[in-house]
């Protein structure tokens, strides 16, 4: 049968991003650079798990000889990790090669699409009044290593997009929270609450948080869907969509979602905000795509803690 690629399979977003495609009746090749094993969740699952190194050209062609591969979701980090290496211009080519690589399979197996992940910080600069859309002019300078390598990303994309042929997406993927994340997330202290209140802990931040700082948080079952939607469409208008929520989520609404679901908590924030919090406009998703988020604050928070006391720890 045909199969999409999906780097970064087994991670955080790229698992549910599996699972919606699964749910539509696409396989899927996952590629792990280490040995290989297949996660329970994907058990009789039409998945199979490929050992191959992204940065080897070769190893990445060798999968469309075992695999009729359709479509690419590129999930998989094209930065250089970890980041303050003491070879930073060997990370960057390596972590730029990889993009290279999977661009270069994507035209020799002549895929339908290729989706590339990119990131809300790509915004970060950009004067926030409103919601933050696609064509927003953006800064030339990054704050941070992630959404620098980001944006080189989304410039040679588009540049190789009109060169090849390749149909080429953009995903602008908002802040996302959920099962498989990480409990300590360095850029929004959602996870953080979440998992203190599952443990009965106070909540482990790493730097100061206000009760109205706000972010435009996405569910990761949201955005694995709409990562399948962009894929599986008949036809896209645009090369950049955002992923997210569309709307600002603040801190206090967080909270007040755990002690609606878990009553008791009481974990408590100063008051007012450090900055105005963002979101992203998703009316090209929508339009193209018919998406629309399935969980509010609410419910996202009430399925993560019940993921969480199921025995779960990430």
């Amino acid at each position: 049968m045909t199969m999409i690629l999906v780097t970064g399979g087994l991670g955080f977003i790229g698992s549910h991003t599996v699972r919606a495609l699964l749910d539509r009746g696409e396989g899927c090749v996952l590629v792990q650079r280490r040995t290989p094993e297949l996660p329970a969740m994907f058990e009789g699952a039409q998945v199979a798990l490929e050992q191959a190194d992204l940065a080897d050209l070769p190893s990445v062609l060798e999968l469309g000889e075992r695999h009729e591969i359709t479509g690419i979701v590129h999930l998989a980090g094209s930065m250089p990790w970890p980041p303050g290496g003491d070879r930073p211009v060997e990370a960057a080519r390596q972590a730029l090669g990889t993009l290279f690589n999977v661009l270069e399979a994507a035209q020799a197996w002549g895929v339908r699409r290729v989706g590339v992940a990119s990131t809300i910080g790509v915004y970060a600069g950009v004067p926030a009044d409103g919601a933050l859309a696609e064509d927003l002019p953006l800064p030339m300078t990054s704050p941070h290593p992630i959404p620098a390598f980001k944006k080189i990303g989304e410039l040679l994309t588009g540049h190789l997009a009109g060169e090849t042929g390749l149909d080429v997406v953009t995903y602008r993927i908002g802040a996302i929270w959920g099962p498989l994340g990480r409990p300590v997330d360095p850029f929004f202290p959602a996870p953080q609450f979440v998992h203190a209140a599952a443990r009965g802990t106070e909540p482990d931040l790493r730097a100061p948080a206000y009760a109205e700082d706000g972010i435009d948080l996405c569910y990761v079952k949201d955005c694995g869907r709409a990562i399948a939607l962009l894929q599986l469409a008949d036809e896209l208008r645009h090369r950049t969509y955002n992923v997210a929520s569309g709307r600002a989520t603040t801190n206090a609404e967080v909270l007040a979602a755990i002690e609606k679901a878990l009553p008791g908590t009481g974990f408590e924030l100063p008051a007012g905000g450090t900055t105005a919090p963002i979101h992203l406009d998703i009316t090209r998703l929508r339009q193209d795509t018919g998406y629309t988020p399935e969980y509010d604050v609410e419910t996202a928070t009430a399925d993560y803690l019940a993921w969480l006391e199921a025995g779960n720890d990430r």
